[in-house]
């Protein structure tokens, strides 16, 4: 087995996970098998409790483990499946080695740091690294492990530790240290530094890691002299320092490294170089291919997402990930506007008039609108009210998990006259508990205790759209993060009412899909299909919104495939935000009344909407 270890130096959020991801895309297209593992240094023995605002989305993977979502780049990138065990915390390895002390399989030995913890990190990384992740038997060829963190936090020195014992334990040929770090430029002086790189490699030699690569994360490309002075000063070879520039996707970062010949350093530190005497050349036509079109797209979609964590774009990432997919796939340009659903309740118009009119001014305007997931009460009335207008109004809808879970109380409320409908999570004692706490969770235990991981759902009907995007199969397996479902008692109610329930579990008293048949797109789903949508391959749900907001559903429809390349319509470029087919089949630049904002300038290849950037 092979091994590609990525630390990060200077500051957090240089982008770690994208370099290390973009690492196993280059391997890949080499014809190489590849798996990978994230350590995060902190106590938690995952990242199921953690707040989304803190730390970014909770990531589930088809065994119900709650990661860190660096593990959904992996899989996004190199159309793998993880496991639990492919993400290890402190909290995890501590745990393990308390275990085994009380069991006696230390033999009265005082447990410490080293060699005990030490030792539990290696072995667990040659267990996990063993364990095949594409679908095929047997361990894949190289394993590339990400070291959250930078180097130099206390927290992460059991592992920093750890990894250069386990450099030697490997030995030479089988373990290559990709270094990320910053090379700033400071706006008094104009100039690229080089210092605070320095400074990362002289922490990192000092603890026993020398970097084979340095990954240099600048706004630009590095100067010739730059990459010489820290080949001097880090004694790293030039040939051997590549340049992470800022780039418009970040489907890029694999053909920035191929450029730079980042594979062939990589090769040979892992002697590698050759399969039968023939070097290994990466085959990335269709992946170029890919990150161009994403470039070239010029007609956008709008879509409003309607949630509480909307001052953090990683608190929704594979949502937004999954948006660009379908949106790429349907030939339009992205444009998500956030949408905080507390904005949207009668409250905020008595608070801050300016913020809710500037809310609901953004949900009509939009071509269509998504509320994901969440917890809490906080915001659910503004998610009720959003679902609402787009039932009424018949704008295309996805609801995922607590999303669906709203649109079926807002129904109750408005179609069935159920005022007082709501969800036990949010009103223990109503009379009307359209959603309930489902058996086999715990109130008292918020680990691990939801219903996690991969299930099944079965179609009820194939004349549904949900059935029709998945290619009229009969079931289909999706992840699930949840505590609270549909009232079954309730659902004959529903279905007379008209809200059909198109999915359900094998039991029959699980719901999973719910579709208006009346209406353009009104889909709820309780699991969440973002987490398996990839790019060139989205999501088949995701894919339904994006080609109902741009005209194109019954084109997709009709394909009866989820990965269906769609030619675009021709429609007048008329200067607006939008060129969406409306129902009077003309691109006007109006719905509902509210004529369509101008296309605020592109920047980096970035469109703003709303005078934020919008991170696709």
């Amino acid at each position: 087995m092979k091994y590609v270890l990525v630390t990060g130096g200077v500051v957090s959020g240089l982008g770690k996970g994208v370099t290390a991801s973009s690492i196993g895309v280059l391997l890949k297209a080499c014809g190489l098998r590849i798996t990978s593992i994230k350590i995060d240094p902190y106590l938690n023995t995952d990242a199921g409790t953690m707040s989304p605002i803190e730390h970014g989305e909770v990531y589930v993977l088809d065994d119900g483990g709650e990661v860190d979502l660096d593990l959904g780049n992996y899989e996004r990138f190199l159309d793998i499946k993880l496991t639990r065990d492919n993400n290890i915390t402190t909290g995890k390895i501590y745990q393990s080695v308390i275990n085994k002390e009380r069991q006696g399989v230390y033999l009265g030995k005082t447990v410490q740091v080293v060699p005990h913890i030490t030792d539990e990190i290696q072995e667990w990384i040659e267990r996990v690294a063993s364990i095949p992740v594409d679908g095929k038997e047997g361990p894949a060829d190289v394993c590339i492990i990400e070291l959250g963190g930078t180097i130099g936090d206390i927290e992460s020195m059991q592992f920093i530790e750890a990894l250069g014992q386990f450099s030697y334990r490997v030995g030479q040929g089988n373990f290559c240290l990709v270094h990320v770090s910053l090379v700033p430029v400071l706006n008094a002086v104009g100039e690229q530094k080089t210092k605070p790189t320095q400074h990362s490699v002289r922490g990192l030699r000092s603890l026993g890691l020398a970097p084979d690569i340095l990954a240099c994360r600048s706004a630009k490309e590095l100067d010739g002299n730059v990459k010489e002075k820290l080949s001097q000063f880090c004694h790293v070879p030039a040939s051997n320092i590549v340049n992470l520039y800022d780039v418009s996707n970040i489907w890029h970062i694999p053909l920035v490294l191929k450029e730079q010949k980042a594979h062939e350093v990589i090769l040979k530190v892992l002697n590698l170089q050759s399969v039968g005497g023939v070097p290994r050349v990466p085959k990335l036509d269709e992946w170029t291919e890919r990150a161009k079109k994403c470039d070239s797209l010029d007609i956008a979609v709008r879509i409003a997402m309607v949630g509480k964590y909307t001052s953090l774009s990683d608190a929704y990432l594979s949502v937004l990930k999954a948006l660009l997919h379908a949106s790429v796939a349907c030939n339009r340009k992205l444009v998500v506007d956030w949408v905080p659903s507390s904005d949207l309740e009668e409250s905020t118009r008595e608070e801050n008039a300016e913020a809710y009119h500037s809310a609901w001014n953004l949900l009509k305007e939009a071509e269509g609108i998504l509320v994901p997931g969440g917890f809490g009460d906080r915001g659910v009335e503004g998610k009720i009210l959003a679902a609402k207008y787009a039932r009424e109004n018949k704008i295309p809808f996805l609801g995922i998990c607590l999303g669906m879970q709203i649109a079926v109380i807002e129904f109750a409320r408005s179609v069935m006259k159920l005022p007082s409908a709501n969800s036990t999570e949010f009103d223990p004692d109503t009379r009307s508990p359209c959603v309930v706490f489902m058996p086999e969770g715990s109130k008292i235990q918020m680990g691990g205790t939801m219903r996690l991981g991969s299930r099944r759902t079965y179609f009820q009907t194939s004349n549904c759209k949900a059935s029709k995007l998945y290619g009229n199969v009969s079931y289909v397996d999706e992840r699930h993060r949840h505590r609270y479902e549909v009232n079954p008692e309730m659902v004959p109610q529903f279905e007379k009412a008209g809200l059909m329930f198109v999915g359900k579990d094998e039991t029959q008293k699980r719901m999973e899909i719910i579709e208006l048949q009346n209406h353009p797109f009104y889909v709820g789903v309780q699991f969440h299909p973002e987490y398996k949508s990839r790019p060139g391959k989205p999501s088949a749900l995701f894919l339904g919104l994006i080609a109902a907001a741009t005209g194109q559903l019954s084109t997709v429809l009709q394909s009866n495939s989820k990965s269906c390349k769609i030619t675009p319509k021709k429609v007048q470029k008329n200067g607006y935000l939008n060129s969406k087919l409306y129902q009077n089949g003309h691109a006007d630049g109006q719905m509902n009344g509210h004529v369509k904002k101008p296309l605020k300038p592109l920047v980096n290849g970035n469109y703003y909407a709303n005078g934020n950037r919008v991170h696709v």
